[in-house]
């Protein structure tokens, strides 16, 4: 199946205008690219329940606090259309910074309190960012459903904040996190992990494991 490229948001706009009066639903996977299998997941799960898939790909500059980690980011947008057509996709989305932000961004989205916490204090400015592009994104697709990785809960918690207070009119859907065999979450990231970095990677989902057990077994023991 070929899915169809688009990269700008007028033309993605004059595609999904005859699916909507079609009544068609309408599911957005928003990414950054670089799609491995817990991206698939998310549009397998976008493609059980929409009759048009909208996969974006966009690495935002404006969630990153660092130019050099921006830079860095890994982008393979040939391999990820290769991708998102052997699943079905229909379209994706794939702007450049100046299509999604033709001049100075001067309107933000602030989510106080969840992006406050937790990783917020160590990624200044980062959950403003997600928040003002995935709200950009949801205007652009207008779409019935978002599909977002459970693996970034904070990044769900936000959103999910966000559309309910702004009155948006999507369903945000959680999808499971998908791990490696030895319990390493997928990220697009773990490619900048040396092999030392990646061998520690693990031990905090196997800590939080562990944890979950005793909390368990002391439960039943108090019972």
């Amino acid at each position: 199946m070929k899915v169809e490229a688009v990269q700008s948001i007028e033309e993605l706009r004059r595609i999904l205008a005859p699916i909507r009066n079609a009544r068609r639903s309408i599911g957005l996977v928003p990414t950054m690219g670089a799609l491995h299998a817990g991206h698939g997941r998310l549009i397998e799960t976008a493609r059980r329940e929409s009759g048009c898939v909208v996969v974006s790909i966009f690495v935002n500059p404006i969630q990153f606090d660092r130019s050099d980690d921006y830079s860095r980011y890994p982008r393979a947008l040939p391999s990820d259309l290769e991708f998102c057509a052997a699943r079905g996709v229909d379209i994706v989305f794939s702007p450049a910074a100046e299509e999604m932000y033709p001049g100075p961004q001067r309107a933000f989205v602030e989510v106080n309190e969840i992006g406050d916490r937790l990783c917020g204090p160590f990624r200044p400015g980062h959950f403003r960012g997600v928040a003002t592009v995935v709200l950009k994104l949801l205007n652009i697709v207008q779409p019935d459903r978002a599909y977002f990785g459970e693996k970034d809960a904070q990044q769900v918690a936000v959103i999910r904040q966000l559309v309910k207070d702004l009155n948006v009119p999507v369903e945000i859907v959680g999808v499971q996190t998908v791990r490696e065999a030895d319990g390493l979450a997928l990220s697009s990231r773990n490619a900048h992990l040396t092999a030392a970095e990646r061998s520690i990677a693990p031990t905090l989902h196997r800590a939080l494991q562990t944890a979950e057990r005793l909390q368990v077994r002391r439960r039943l023991a108090e019972e």
